[in-house]
């Protein structure tokens, strides 16, 4: 469990600007040792030099010059945001390229801009506290990458920068071949005018190739910080409190993702569930428990966010939930879209306005399609297990996406009171819902998944078969997806839309390219639905952007190329539990 920070300077303390200014001149101070790594020395400096110290620490200083600064510009981002561990890299080596750069070839200028900037840093210290993210063993093979592939560049940029004195006229190939066996601390296939130019080259590469491997083998031996997870314990006394105050929000139970954290209020009254997704911690939906305590857990959620120097923002909270987070935490909301919630009381299928829905479902039931709602509880294992596949069959190579509105799992003994809503025909599996439960009278989908070659219309078929089952499971309502932007789509088609919300539902609809925007508000308008809002709520409009892509990062809309590396490997895995054999 994470428990609120009390480390955390006060706010009003922080020099909004400092992080970044600091972060671009270390940036740009390494840049500016690099290049003067690999370009010859001054002549008559270096004469200079000769006379107090031996040429091969000039050397050993070049090749120090340059490894220095491309830790540097490696650490930049970690200033920028404040961290604690990226200062005290900062400062050892500022101080380091100080005296590297007046050993190297009397660079004075260089040494007196990284003493003073090492200066501001220990005089500005107080501006960088924020502790380490959590991190996992895969940061060491992503940073041997990242070195080695800049080191490999800065190499061949090295050996350009010395053509003069190289004989003959080597292709890129040969100068590749020299780069690369210099990395590992073995002499290439060039030949220099000058030992002297040849041992700079040398020297130069070897430092990048083991401070590469260095930096790479203490990452990997160091112990990592674990990652977010809920514990066992978080998630008791998570249940604990949406046993009593679930009914509040559709989306408290997905709260119980294992890949998110929480923290909770002093009195253990309420908590707040979040993710931090490239350093915005994204909470999700309302707190959770008494609403009287949701400023404890608001104000445990501030806390944890400045220890960390991560960006607060709340994703889909409701309009109480929107009230009480721009009150009590001084943020920003933005309508983000509206959740359709179906009464099952007011719900039916006769009338003109479902005369579409009810076509549909009657052509697909003379299909031949059967279908069965039942606890997750009532389920056999070989059931459970046979949906599990078919359903990550039918996803395919896609991305498994949610974040908000998506528990991540399906069939898990603790969910027993998860709902499975299942289409068959000729007794194979063609169409599945999964709803979790909303308190003790509602049901939220969870998961929409169907045989694509199967008939259209079985999403249909299985809300309804929800619905009509919904009086004997004592639910009282249904709520399906949200529809982002759902009063833009709406009013924007109206007569006497104005022209600023016409060419917004005109942007929105050539989204829904590629965001299923309009066809997901279609589909759940069909319902009849009443239309509850939802809001995103972020600091400022400058950090806005960051929230948004960090949100669509969240749901999986955006993917980096590690995630889809974690994504295909967990497909890759077997299921948690073995398929019993059928019955």
């Amino acid at each position: 469990m994470t428990r609120p920070g009390t480390d955390a300077p006060p706010t009003p303390r922080l020099l909004t600007g400092v992080p970044t200014a600091i972060a671009l001149l270390t940036m740009a101070l390494g840049v500016v040792d690099i290049v003067s790594a690999l370009t010859p020395e001054r002549v008559s400096r270096l004469k200079d030099l000769t006379e107090v110290v031996p040429l091969a620490w000039a050397h050993v200083a070049s090749a120090g010059t340059a490894v220095a600064g491309l830790l540097l510009v490696m650490l930049g981002h970690g200033l920028r945001r404040r961290k604690r561990r990226a200062w005290r890299g900062a400062v050892v080596l500022l101080l380091l390229s100080a005296g590297l750069n007046v050993a190297k070839g009397l660079d004075t200028e260089e040494a007196v801009v990284a003493f003073v900037l090492a200066v501001a840093l220990v005089v500005l210290n107080r501006q960088f506290y924020a502790a380490g993210d959590p991190t996992t063993r895969l940061r060491a093979p992503v940073t041997f990458v990242a070195m080695a592939a800049a080191s490999v560049v800065l190499g061949v940029g090295l050996v350009y920068a010395r053509s003069g004195a190289l004989l003959g006229h080597p292709s890129f190939l040969d100068r590749l071949d020299h780069v690369l066996l210099g990395l590992v601390g073995v002499t290439g296939p060039l030949t220099f005018r000058s030992a002297r130019a040849a041992d700079v080259v040398y020297d130069v590469l070897l430092a990048l190739g083991a401070a590469t491997l260095l930096v790479s083998v203490f990452l990997a031996l160091r112990a990592p910080e674990p990652a977010a997870r809920l514990s066992g314990d978080d998630e008791e006394r998570i249940r604990e409190l949406l046993d009593r105050h679930g009914r509040r929000d559709s989306l408290g139970y997905f709260a119980l993702r294992r890949d998110k954290a929480v923290v909770f209020s002093d009195t253990g009254k309420s908590a707040v569930s979040y993710r931090v997704v490239s350093g915005v911690m994204l909470a999700s939906g309302d707190p959770l428990g008494d609403p009287e305590a949701w400023p404890g857990a608001i104000r445990a959620f501030l806390a944890e966010s400045r220890r960390h120097a991560w960006v607060p923002a709340v994703m889909g909270c409701s309009e109480l939930g929107g009230e009480v987070w721009v009150r009590e935490a001084g943020l920003r909301a933005l309508e983000l879209g509206d959740e359709a919630v179906v009464e099952v009381c007011e719900f039916t299928l006769e009338g003109r306005a479902m005369r579409n829905v009810r076509q549909m479902v009657t052509r697909v039931e003379r299909a031949g399609y059967k279908t069965q709602v039942r606890r997750v509880r009532d389920m056999t294992p070989y059931e459970v297990a046979d949906i599990r596949r078919q359903a990550a069959a039918w996803r395919g190579a896609e991305t498994e996406r949610g974040f908000s509105m998506a528990l991540g799992r399906f069939g898990d003994p603790s969910d027993g009171e998860c709902v499975a809503v299942t289409a068959t025909k000729d007794d194979v599996l063609a169409a599945v819902l999964h709803f979790v439960p909303w308190g003790t009278d509602g049901l939220s989908l969870d998961l929409m998944r169907r045989d694509r070659a199967a008939d259209p219309g079985l999403n249909e078929l299985l809300i309804v078969a929800a619905l009509r089952a919904a009086g004997d499971l004592g639910v009282a309502g249904l709520s399906l997806n949200s529809a982002v932007f759902r009063s833009a789509l709406e009013r924007g088609g109206r007569l006497g839309a104005g022209p600023i919300l016409r060419l917004w539902r005109e942007l929105l609809l050539l989204a829904s390219r590629w965001f299923q925007i309009e066809s997901l508000y279609r589909f759940n308008a069909k319902w009849r639905p009443v239309w509850e809002p939802r809001f995103i709520c972020y600091r400022n409009a400058r950090e806005l952007p960051r929230v948004a892509i960090a949100a669509l990062e969240a749901e999986a809309f955006i993917v980096w190329p590690k995630q889809w590396i974690a994504s295909r490997r967990a497909r890759r895995e077997p299921a948690p539990a073995l398929t019993p054999a059928r019955p």
